[in-house]
């Protein structure tokens, strides 16, 4: 389907203005507002934006520019973060605790926006604006598994995680008798059909168990379009406990486990046919970035998905329990680029007034004020680093910004960026680091913003959360119901609102590793074009909502594609790796070199803001000694 003149105004046109480069497409995206640099209300292509990589995988084809040894630096920085996402940010106010506010800080990130995962999406509607987000989503059992450093952090931003829990209002939805649902779309089921009421709840549930609305678990599953056989057993595998692992005691059941993948649970030892599986085969793509054929049977009982009730298992440990049942409901309405921004707004008062978590919301942010030479930190956006050079006292950053190529030089340097570019920005690191770091292959990931002109067929069909177990994207729900500062959360289904869609580029059935899959779901996600993911949008939604009045022609406003080619961080996967291997390869790739640090989600292997606030502290002390003295 062709991008209509409507989705042009409404700033999708992004393949009419690919000439442009970053800075000038920004600019251009804001309609009457072109002096005014301000990308997150940008559409179309986001996340790993064009303009955001390709000078990175130039350096990964053709090795060191060989420009960079003839250049000079054009200023001394006491501290140089590469990368400007929740680490980087963290590092500089980690590293102004340590050796005071007067410490000349430069951020450089590749991409048009700070943040990094954590991004910003927003959509300007007949109704105000609406608010979204595009990444990192929301605090993951914050009171529970937040280190000391991560809690303190919080508060010395007025981060206030129990206020957070109320600004969520849990039972907007329950209220409204909405509950969860699976779509099966005729392309694999033979029939579009949205079934509504599903009693199970979620890993990590943002809804009451009391208030789901679901159906009596049989009734439920009696609507699948599936054959009668296949509702039988998944009805048995749901109501009747069994163990699928017979005459083995409890250590040799966790070692089957660990190295098995929950289809061959449900293939070899439950005894589905191929079509009852496939109900199961996304459940897994939206918390382990893969479907169930490369999840562990381990990680699928942390999923929370059924057959392993009646195996005698030992209970979960405290995190991995906190991680399955702690309410999901930490959340910005902008998701965790709301804690990237009220960071920025730390690091450099000037960007926007205000100073609590409510204000930031909807806090007019001066993206003019983040490099400015007056200002003791400096946040350099559109800026590709592409080498990073050790001296003897100092370090040197070289970078591509606007298409020329600039030098800085640093007392110290942070990687806050991902594992796997290092080794080229750093060619003289140890082989053995250069091998840990590439060891760390993200999964990619596709959060797609839709705002509708109203979502009537939403409330007429029963559903606020849908599963498809097949169709491209394996969630699609209407946005967490948030009032925080002075934004609300649209209330009105007569009125517009975000929907939030999740697309995992995977390779279902093809025997491949997460890894594997990780690495050819990026190649096909840089190469596919913003027309596909629309064409893939209108089709899905409207093959879900069409039986209730939904026309996408007349009822999409505007479509915003977060696209991250390097999106989770990856985590050890008892299938293919060895737990005690693994956490030796950790150690290796984030050691320290010379006057580098390296801080990252990926330097823990943890997709989450807090490991990589945890990873930042980490690296800055490894810089400064235990009284802020530089090491």
């Amino acid at each position: 389907m062709p991008i209509t003149r409507r989705d042009f105004l409404n700033g999708t046109a992004i393949t009419l203005a690919a000439g442009l480069t970053p800075l000038k497409l920004s600019y251009a995206a804001i309609s009457g507002k072109e002096d005014r640099y301000y990308p997150p209300a940008l559409m179309g292509m986001r996340g790993n934006h064009p303009g955001s990589f390709e000078m990175a995988h130039k350096i990964g084809r053709e090795g060191l520019i060989p420009a960079v040894a003839k250049l000079q630096p054009e200023a001394h920085y006491d501290l140089v973060i590469v990368g400007a996402g929740l680490s980087g940010l963290a590092s500089a106010l980690f590293w102004q605790q340590k050796k005071g506010k007067d410490q000349r800080i430069l951020l450089l990130d590749n991409h048009d926006d700070f943040g990094g995962h954590a991004k910003r999406n927003e959509f300007s509607t007949p109704e105000g604006t609406i608010i979204g987000y595009g990444g990192s989503e929301s605090f993951q059992s914050p009171t529970h598994i937040y280190s000391p450093v991560v809690l303190a952090l919080l508060k010395s931003l007025n981060v206030d995680i129990q206020q957070m829990a109320k600004d969520f209002d849990v039972n907007f939805y329950p209220d409204l008798n909405l509950s969860r649902g699976v779509y099966f779309d005729k392309a694999h089921f033979g029939e579009d059909k949205l079934v509504s009421g599903d009693p199970d709840g979620v890993v990590a549930d943002d809804i009451p168990a009391n208030r789901r609305n679901g159906r009596p678990i049989a009734d439920y599953i009696n609507d699948f379009p599936l054959s009668s056989a296949d509702r039988q057993a998944l009805i048995l595998l749901h109501t009747l406990p069994k163990d699928y692992l017979p005459g083995m005691d409890t250590q040799q059941k966790l070692a089957w486990l660990a190295k098995h993948s929950y289809l061959e649970l449900l293939q070899d030892k439950v005894g589905l046919s191929q079509t009852a599986i496939a109900y199961f085969q996304q459940m897994t793509n939206d918390f382990q970035a893969v479907g169930i054929d490369a999840t562990a049977c381990n990680d699928a009982q942390l999923c929370g998905l059924p057959g392993f009730e009646g195996m005698g298992l030992p209970p979960l440990d405290p995190e991995d329990q906190a991680e399955l049942s702690d309410p999901y409901i930490y959340h910005f309405p902008d998701g965790n680029a709301g804690l990237a921004r009220m960071m920025v707004r730390r690091l450099i008062p000037q960007v926007a007034p205000g100073d609590t978590m409510h204000d930031c919301v909807t806090a007019q942010f001066d993206y003019a004020q983040l490099d400015r030479p007056d200002h003791n930190v400096n946040l350099r956006l559109n800026s590709t680093v592409v080498n990073v050079a050790q001296h003897e006292s100092a370090a040197e950053v070289s970078y591509f910004q606007q298409g020329e190529l600039h030098k800085v030089s640093a007392s110290h340097v942070v990687m806050a960026c991902y594992n796997m570019i290092i080794p080229w920005l750093i060619p003289t690191l140890p082989e053995a680091q250069k091998a840990a770091l590439h060891e760390n292959v993200k999964a990619p990931l596709v959060y797609c913003n839709v705002v509708i002109r109203q979502w009537r067929s939403f409330q007429q069909l029963g559903v606020h959360d849908v599963y498809s177990p097949a169709a491209p994207f394996s969630m699609v729900k209407l946005d967490f119901p948030v009032d925080m500062g002075d934004y609300r959360h649209p209330r009105d289904p007569d009125k517009p609102i975000c929907l939030h869609m999740v697309h995992v580029p995977t390779l279902a059935g093809s025997g491949l590793s997460n890894r594997e899959q990780s690495r050819k779901g990026r190649a096909w996600l840089l190469g596919t074009p913003f027309s596909t993911f629309e064409t893939m949008v209108r089709d899905q939604l409207q093959g879900m909502l069409g039986q209730a009045g939904f026309d996408h022609e007349k009822d999409i406003l505007g479509i915003t594609v977060n696209r991250w080619a390097h999106g989770y961080s990856y985590i050890v996967n008892t299938m293919f790796d060895d737990e005690e291997q693994a956490e030796a390869l950790i150690k290796t790739a984030r050691q320290p070199f010379g006057l580098i640090a390296i801080a990252n989600s990926d330097s823990d292997w943890s997709p989450y803001a807090h490991a990589a606030i945890d990873q930042a502290w980490r690296a800055v002390n490894e810089l400064v000694g235990p009284q802020g003295e530089s090491s």
